[in-house]
């Protein structure tokens, strides 16, 4: 059976805020329905393990969000993350990274998560990631000192959404500037539009209208 690694924030808040936040729960939850269906594994971690921070758990008419989130094993797992240092790599064949402002503040700049990429990268394996999550690609370093994602076309949460969704006063930083800084290649399409891109294994999604699609992507490539 194949196995996904999903690494998410403990980052509780908006930035230095007090706004509750964390991960974006159908960003996830529309993944492991992706997951489930398609019969594929997959472990919750965090840097320091525990409970995990979500938000957006109560959004009315997602069906999806709500059935995965009222699953007992989700929940054991959401509830119960993994410490990293506990994480041996070798034994995934992909790695995601939800959305959600809080990663923003850990996973964005985490050496030992990024380590830990970059080794199952070069091993052959599957990087994806859907809104604000390609900001935990930004710290990948591949062994030969490149950025993983310098090479790479990417997407993820514009500014233009920032905007629209009233944060981009409270963001630690602006996604959208730091992969273009970074990435071989930003692209984006109209705010809130679906819109995924892959490239090499990775595999990085523009916002939460991507997230099925980014779930899509992974099984695919999964199943090659």
């Amino acid at each position: 059976m194949k196995k996904v690694l999903i690494p998410v924030t403990n980052h509780a808040t908006l930035g230095e805020t007090d706004q509750a936040n964390g991960t974006y729960a159908p960003e996830l939850t529309h993944v492991v329905h992706v997951l489930n269906d398609n019969g594929i594994a997959f472990d919750i971690v965090s840097i320091s393990g525990g409970k995990a921070p979500l938000y957006g758990t109560d959004i009315e008419g997602d069906d999806v969000n709500n059935q995965v989130l009222g699953d007992a094993s989700f929940q054991t797992q959401i509830n119960n993350t993994v410490p990293v240092s506990q994480v041996n790599i070798d034994n995934y064949d992909a790695i995601f990274y939800p959305g959600g402002f809080g990663l923003l503040s850990d996973l964005a700049s985490n050496e030992e998560v990024a380590s830990m990429a970059a080794k199952h990268y070069e091993a052959g394996g599957i990087i994806a990631a859907v809104c604000h999550g390609p900001a935990a690609l930004l710290p990948i370093t591949l062994s030969n000192g490149e950025p993983l994602i310098a090479s790479k076309q990417v997407t993820a949460f514009t500014r233009e959404e920032e905007v629209d969704f009233g944060t981009i006063n409270d963001i630690p930083f602006l996604l959208e500037e730091a992969l273009t800084r970074k990435a071989a290649q930003y692209s984006k399409v109209q705010p809130w539009g679906e819109f995924v891109i892959e490239d090499e294994r990775v595999i990085t999604g523009q916002n939460p209208a991507s997230a099925h699609a980014v779930g899509e992507f992974l099984a695919k490539l999964l199943a090659e």
